[in-house]
């Protein structure tokens, strides 16, 4: 973090036992230009929750010392555009803004420990910022999905998520485990959080997922409780490995009506932390 205030160097800075957890996967942003293609891979696209942008891998980029996904107003044709499409997204003639969704996926992945990501979000209309987990093998809900960090509007009022979701019966139908907090709850403490870092954490093991903002509990999940339905073979998605997502929605389900003035937005993350703790393997 080489431009941040005190405050956020303060908050990004967890306190860890080195005799419970040892750092076993990192990734600083330290460098300059595009972030390390050994880690990250890119979406491409209109690629779910009928979203405003086209994700697409020159939207991010390493700058002092931090990630950043830059969403961008642009009008271009959109490459994929069928007049005969059955797909939201081909059904679309332009692309009206960019941005970008880095994961790991075939890269790295992770089974149980503690995810810490120092991040400062944008908070303008429209903005759908996420810190999530997804496992593989299995189509979604059924994989497994982490969200330690979401945020948008409900109804028009700016939340904070906390989310858990696995397969039920039904394809592409979720349980859900959601936690919203509003957020005003945040800025009546500190009327300057949007412009200072904070850190999303999930501690994972055997018996329960736990996600914390800034140390605060938000949610706190039992593995009992997230067995998969049938089409997920009855089996517990969070009993196996998922890879990481960084990623800036706009609009689309959940993401509100966007603030065309705001751009560009730009979604800031300062490291992405695993640590195991002594006892613990981490693949």
């Amino acid at each position: 973090m080489r431009k941040t205030t005190i405050l956020s160097v303060l908050l990004c800075a967890t306190q860890l036992s080195a005799q419970e957890w040892r750092l076993a996967w990192s990734d600083e942003f330290d460098g300059n230009g595009r972030p390390d293609s050994t880690i990250w891979n890119y979406e491409q696209g209109f690629v779910r929750n009928h979203e405003a942008q086209w994700y697409q891998w020159q939207n991010t980029y390493q700058q002092d010392g931090v990630l950043v996904i830059e969403a961008r107003r642009e009008e271009r044709p959109n490459p994929t555009y069928r007049p005969d499409a059955t797909h939201w997204g081909q059904q679309r003639q332009t692309i009206d803004y960019t941005s970008a969704c880095l994961t790991t996926k075939g890269k790295y992945a992770f089974l149980y420990g503690r995810l810490e990501v120092c991040a400062r979000i944008p908070t303008a209309g429209g903005a759908w910022p996420a810190i999530w987990t997804l496992g593989s093998g299995m189509e979604w809900p059924s994989c497994g999905e982490i969200d330690l960090m979401e945020y948008y509007r409900i109804k028009g009022v700016p939340h904070i998520l906390a989310n858990v979701a696995w397969g039920n019966d039904q394809r592409y139908q979720a349980v859900w485990n959601s936690k919203c907090v509003d957020y005003a709850h945040f800025i009546e403490r500190d009327p300057n959080w949007a412009q200072h870092f904070h850190v999303w954490r999930m501690d994972w093991d055997e018996t329960y997922i736990r996600l914390y903002l800034d140390d605060e509990l938000l949610n706190e999940v039992p593995l009992t409780s997230t067995v998969n339905g049938s089409i997920g073979h009855y089996k517990n998605p969070f009993n196996s490995p998922q890879y990481i997502l960084l990623n800036l929605a706009l609009g689309g389900d959940n993401g509100g009506v966007i603030d065309d003035g705001a751009f560009p937005m730009r979604y800031e993350i300062d490291y992405v932390r695993v640590y195991e703790r002594t006892n613990t393997r981490i693949y």
